[in-house]
């Protein structure tokens, strides 16, 4: 047996791990403080000031962030894969309140008299993801407790009229003051809590100690290969079936990037866009727009897709947008119900190449007519977290069509560069198989950095799937960079080992040096643009998101992929006209 990767495991991350894990085999809830030791003592690099009691605003916002607003009048939180899942454990989420987290996509339920809150996990990297958040955030809302729980202040807040806006005013001035936070870091707690949110989270956190308890309903592998049964039950029925007979191109972005290049909608209604920035200005993007180079379509369009939600949004027009998807071959399915992972399938023969934005078209006209005669599909799906992707794969490579060409775009973290930058690697470290997968990537800096406007491109790059953004600290990302890994990320190792299962008659194997390169009968793409420079701090994960400024990078891979995709397909109908 080879080892992939001498002294990689951090120990005390190690030992986080194995106490929640042997903690949920309880047939008991169990409390999160029993957590908070161990968590502390990993010093994660996304909550450094855990064992500290000044309050760590940028953990607290981060995990904020991944957690619906509900949980904080929780006392109960059950995890598990479907909703029968929790039906026959006596919670029928089907009658909650569905709740929502601004910065993962997770389905929660919320049930107030109860004060239970249900989350949907698709596979471990879910349980891998909510506890570090659930600690990280009772932690710092106990920081806060502790400071407020006492004296006038504490007083002044149980009696505080939150329609008096002069009295509330002067209130939070003396809650920012007793919590001994900068002006900066106050604000970010009123953007995760706006408006009344603030007082009355404030007021909550001085009357009560967080101590919330977790139970997980099912847990079983086979309990998750149900709930990715079940959603791929669902797209298939949504295509008619098609996807279990035809040709595939398998995509893992987004849900916006890919259709509109395809689409055209933007450039149908570019002038009424920019009248909208122009009247609304949304993130400041009238600045933007009147910066753009006047020659530079490319940028216009990066701007006029980004700002196509807001305008979609404003003027209600899904029904209009999803009616000029429809007509160039795009199904959505964007409920798929247990799974939260939107599909797109797109009919290569029903693309209309006077639509697509002029980036994509690597090929003459005559080239594109030969689209006309295909009959592979594109499936692109909405990236899922960690280990889902292994599931969503596995079960796509399983229950598809021939797989053509397997193309993943993701966010990653970044060792070397900056954000914005695009890293192209050949070598993945995955933590949960311990594998050192190595593999031909059919993309090269060039395919990206003509479209790249900002950023640059580092092909033949290392990376490193991890099992968690918090289940990281420094020690454990300066051993990766010593070893030339460069790029930490959370569904490469996954979708690699998903992919060796289509290739080889076995399961993945553990802590081996697995090599793609000879037998994958299709191609494999994988690029990451870097959101957060965890070690250099340049940019973090907690302090700003991608926002306009990752538009760049998404839509310069977006391109790469979908131009790839449409040069192989037309040399397999020309290859197909020449035989027959």
């Amino acid at each position: 047996m080879v080892r992939t990767m001498p002294v990689s495991h951090n120990e005390e991350i190690e030992l986080y791990i194995r106490t929640y894990y042997s903690l949920l085999r309880s047939s008991a809830p169990i409390r999160i403080r029993s957590l908070e030791e161990t968590h502390a003592a990993m010093n994660s690099s996304l909550h450094q000031q855990a064992h500290r009691p000044e309050i760590d605003v940028s953990a607290l916002v981060y995990s904020a962030l991944r957690l619906p607003d509900a949980v904080v009048m929780a006392q109960l939180v059950v995890l598990g894969q479907m909703e029968d899942v929790f039906r026959r454990e006596g919670y029928p989420v089907e009658e909650w309140r569905p709740v929502r987290a601004r910065a993962r996509r997770r389905k929660f339920y919320f049930d107030p008299q109860s004060g239970t809150l249900a989350a949907n996990v698709a596979s471990v990297s879910d349980i891998d993801d909510l506890i570090p958040c659930l600690t990280t955030l009772q932690i710092e809302w106990n920081k806060i407790h502790q400071q407020l729980n006492n004296g006038q202040l504490f007083d002044a807040l149980l009696q505080a009229d939150p329609d008096d806006a002069k009295a509330v005013s002067g209130l939070l001035a003396a809650v920012r003051k007793a919590l001994a936070l900068e002006g900066d870091d106050f604000d970010k707690l009123a953007q995760i809590w706006p408006g009344a949110n603030l007082l009355a989270n404030f007021q909550r956190a001085a009357r009560q100690r967080m101590d919330w308890q977790v139970k997980v309903l099912g847990s079983g592998l086979s309990d998750y290969r149900r709930s990715v049964q079940y959603w791929w039950g669902k797209v298939n029925e949504a295509s008619a079936g098609a996807l279990a007979t035809r040709p595939l191109y398998f995509v893992s972005s987004n849900t916006h990037s890919v259709v509109n290049l395809l689409s055209g909608f933007a450039a149908l209604h570019r002038d009424r866009i920019v009248d909208f920035i122009a009247q609304h200005n949304p993130e400041g993007l009238l600045d933007e727009y009147k910066q753009l180079p006047q020659d530079d379509s490319g940028a216009l369009n990066n701007l006029l897709y980004y700002s196509l939600r807001y305008y979609v949004n404003h003027h209600q027009l899904f029904p209009t947008l999803y009616q000029t998807e429809a007509a160039v071959g795009v199904t959505r399915v964007s409920d798929p119900h247990c799974l939260d992972v939107e599909a797109q399938v797109i009919e290569m023969s029903q693309l209309d190449a006077a639509l697509m934005d002029p980036r994509i078209l690597g090929c003459s006209a005559d080239d594109l007519a030969l689209l006309r005669e295909s009959d592979a599909l594109i499936l692109n799906i909405d990236y899922p977290l960690g280990m889902a992707a292994y599931h969503v794969y596995s079960q796509v490579s399983t229950a598809g069509g021939a797989i053509l060409g397997v193309y993943i775009l993701g966010k990653a973290a970044t060792l070397n560069a900056r954000v914005g930058d695009v890293m192209i690697p050949n070598v993945v470290y995955d933590e949960h198989s311990r594998n050192s997968y190595l593999f031909r990537n059919c993309f090269t800096a060039q395919d990206v950095t003509p479209y790249l406007n900002f950023g640059t491109v580092f092909d033949n790059q290392k990376a490193v799937t991890v099992r968690g953004t918090i289940l990281q600290n420094r020690h454990f990302m300066n051993i990766f960079y010593e070893e030339g890994y460069t790029d930490i990320e959370m569904e490469a190792g996954p979708y690699l080992s998903a992919i060796y299962e289509d290739v080889y008659p076995r399961r993945y194997p553990l802590n081996e040096i697995v090599n793609l390169f000879i037998n994958a009968p299709y191609e494999i793409g994988l690029i990451h643009y870097a959101s957060d420079t965890p070690i250099s701090r340049r940019q973090s994960l907690l302090s700003k998101s991608l926002l306009y400024f990752g538009v760049d990078a998404t839509y310069a891979t977006s391109i790469a992929v979908l131009r790839r995709i449409l040069a192989n397909e037309v040399e397999r109908m020309r290859t197909r006209q020449h035989s027959a």
